[in-house]
C-alpha cells in the first residue's frame, strides 16, 4: 500500500509540473558545450521559454514526454515513497518525540532515492528524449526523432538492447541520491521545526507547504549541476559503435562542461528547476500525508471493526 500511495501522489504532482520540467531540460542543453556569447540563444528565461515552446508545438508542447514521466514517477517516487514510509514506521531514524536523526534521515532518503531511480532508468532516458524533441526553430540538443513513448521503448531497445534502457544510469545514481536525501531531510526537518516552535502543526498543510518549498529550494541548489550532468548523458547521441558521441561517462562531462561553459553551466534551467521541485514536491508530499493518513484512518477503522 505505501508503493501505492506514493505513485499515486507523484503521478498527481506530475502532471502539473511535467511543462517546467520539460523547459529546465530545454535550458540544460541549450548552448551545449559551448561558451556564453557563443550560440544562439533560444530561451532567454523560463517564462520566454514557455511562450516559445506553446508559439513553435502549440500548447500540448508543453507537455511533452509526460507518458514517460509520468511512468517514471510510479516507479521512481512509489518506491522511493513507499520504502521511506517503511523506515519512519520502523522507528530506526525516529526520536521518542516523533522527530527524525539528522544521519538517518540523510542516509534513508539518500538509498530509497537511488533505489528508486535506478529502477526507473529506462523512462527518464525516454522522457529526456520526448522533451528534448522540437520543431526546428526551438531544438536545442540532439533530436531523436522518437514517435512516441512506446515507439521509443522498442527502438532503444532492437538497436542497443536492454542494456540501452538503463544508459546513463550511473549518471542518475548522484542525482537522485542527492535530489531525494535533501529532499526528504530538509521535508522533514523543516515539519520538525515549526512544529517544534509552534508555528504549524506536523500534520498541516501549511507545514506540509512551508517544508516543501523550503526543500524545493535546498534540492535546486544541491541538485541542479548533477541534473545538468545526467540530461546531457542521457540525452546524447550515438556514436555506430553504441558509444557517446560527446561525453565518456560522468567525469568527462563534468571536465567539459566546465572547460567550454564555466560554473555557470551547471545551473542552466535552475530556475525550471525550483519552479518544477518547488509544486511538484508540496503537491506529492502533500497528497503523500494525505492519503498515508487515509489509509491509516481506513487500516484502523478496519481493526476497531475486527476487534
Amino acid at each position: 500500500m505505501e508503493f501505492v500511495i506514493g505513485a499515486t501522489a507523484a503521478c498527481g504532482a506530475c502532471l502539473i509540473s511535467n511543462p517546467m520540467d520539460l523547459l529546465k531540460t530545454r535550458m540544460q542543453l541549450q548552448g551545449e558545450l559551448r561558451a556564453k556569447g557563443h550560440y544562439t540563444v533560444v530561451y532567454k528565461n523560463i517564462i520566454h521559454a514557455a511562450y516559445a515552446v506553446a508559439k513553435a508545438d502549440g500548447i500540448l508542447g508543453l507537455q511533452k514526454g509526460l507518458a514517460p514521466a509520468m511512468c517514471y514517477q510510479v516507479v521512481m517516487n512509489g518506491v522511493r515513497f513507499g520504502l521511506y514510509r517503511k523506515v519512519l514506521d520502523s522507528g530506526i531514524i525516529s526520536r521518542a518525540d516523533g522527530s527524525v536523526s539528522t544521519i538517518g534521515c540523510v542516509l534513508a532518503g539518500a538509498g530509497v532515492g537511488v533505489i528508486g531511480g535506478f529502477l526507473g532508468s529506462p523512462l527518464y532516458l525516454v522522457k529526456i528524449h520526448l522533451q528534448s524533441q522540437a520543431a526546428e526553430s526551438i531544438a536545442v540538443g540532439h533530436q531523436h526523432k522518437h514517435q512516441g513513448f512506446l515507439s521509443a521503448m522498442s527502438s532503444i531497445n532492437s538497436k542497443e538492447g536492454i542494456r540501452g534502457l538503463w544508459r546513463g544510469s550511473a549518471s542518475s545514481i548522484p542525482r537522485v541520491g542527492i535530489g531525494s536525501a535533501s529532499q526528504l531531510f530538509t521535508y522533514s526537518k523543516s515539519k520538525d521545526w515549526l512544529d517544534h516552535y509552534g508555528l504549524y502543526p506536523r500534520d498541516s498543510w501549511q507545514s506540509t507547504f512551508l517544508g516543501a518549498m523550503t526543500s524545493g529550494l535546498v534540492i535546486a541548489t544541491c541538485m541542479s549541476p548533477f541534473d545538468v550532468v545526467s540530461t546531457r548523458i542521457y540525452n546524447q547521441g550515438l556514436d555506430s559503435k553504441g558509444r557517446g558521441m560527446l561525453y565518456s561517462g560522468i567525469v568527462d562531462c563534468i571536465i567539459k562542461i566546465s572547460h567550454s561553459e564555466g560554473l555557470q553551466g551547471f545551473y542552466k534551467g535552475w530556475s525550471g528547476i525550483y519552479l518544477r521541485i518547488g509544486p511538484h514536491s508540496f503537491l506529492n508530499l502533500i497528497l503523500w500525508d494525505f492519503l498515508t493518513i487515509l489509509h491509516k484512518k481506513y487500516r484502523n477503522k478496519h481493526e476497531e471493526g475486527r476487534s
